[in-house]
């Protein structure tokens, strides 16, 4: 967690670190960032009397979306104390608090019911061993006539099982003890311990590329500021490393990501 001020400096004005979706050549990163939520929304059929459960609030760029376009209430769960921080001060400014609720505990502690679940790039995180735990809450936690939107970085299904005994450049750097699954292992963990059935698919795999591409040229447009937040040379030569190291295993489709839409047997809601 290098701190709100860093990832100020190269993320859009909505603080979204994930892919975004780019609808023309032109698009920016704040309207690419936008589509990408309201892809999901739309997807998802989204009303003002859903309640809706995030696990992974980011910044809170999908639940300011989703509350102020679509009026529903949003739960939103992070284990970050600086996006918690970020995220509630967001929320109160916009008027948001009556709608949007921001809690600060891992997704296994949640209780409830919801009507759609989200979750945008958090499931790399949780690990091969503990992906039948993740969709094991989420059936817990959804209704029956519930929906339920991931968008997650995936590995090729045939290198998986290769991949995972690997610890490659991101996972010793940035991002320790993660790992992307294959849409393989995904299924396979969501068919283990519910009832959930694929509904839509969307591959934006090189979106993500010139997500990246276009994060890696902010930051170097911020390299004075960079310094200024204490960081030095190598670190930055690292940063950049990764930077490109993404953009360039996305845009060869080493791996992707994909925007995957569940629901449940019988549910004629969406």
């Amino acid at each position: 967690d290098l701190g709100n001020d860093f990832y100020k400096l190269f993320l859009d004005r909505s603080m979204t670190y994930s892919s975004g979706i780019f609808k023309s050549n032109d698009t920016s990163l704040e309207d690419a960032q936008v589509e990408k939520y309201d892809r999901l929304c739309r997807s998802l059929k989204l009303k003002f009397t859903d309640h809706i459960l995030e696990i992974g609030s980011g910044w809170g760029g999908f639940a300011l979306h989703a509350a102020k376009n679509y009026g529903c209430k949003i739960t939103t769960v992070t284990i970050s104390e600086e996006q918690f921080k970020y995220a509630k001060e967001l929320f109160d400014k916009e008027n948001l608090s009556d709608r949007v609720e921001i809690l600060l505990q891992d997704y296994r502690t949640i209780t409830g019911q919801y009507d759609k679940i989200v979750s945008i790039e958090m499931l790399e995180a949780v690990g091969h061993k503990y992906l039948p735990v993740f969709f094991r809450k989420c059936d817990e936690l959804l209704k029956e006539n519930g929906s339920m939107a991931l968008q997650v970085i995936t590995s090729h299904d045939k290198r998986y099982a290769e991949f995972r005994k690997d610890v490659d450049f991101i996972q010793k750097h940035i991002f320790p003890g993660s790992q992307t699954p294959s849409l393989a292992a995904i299924h396979a963990a969501i068919n283990e311990v519910s009832d959930f059935g694929l509904f839509d698919m969307k591959d934006i795999g090189l979106h993500y590329a010139r997500t990246l591409r276009m994060w890696f040229d902010a930051f170097n447009e911020k390299l004075v500021e960079v310094k200024k937040l204490g960081m030095d040379d190598r670190f930055i030569r690292k940063w950049n490393y990764y930077l490109q190291y993404c953009e360039a295993i996305f845009r060869q489709r080493h791996i992707s990501v994909v925007q995957l839409i569940y629901t449940r047997p019988n549910n004629l809601n969406i």
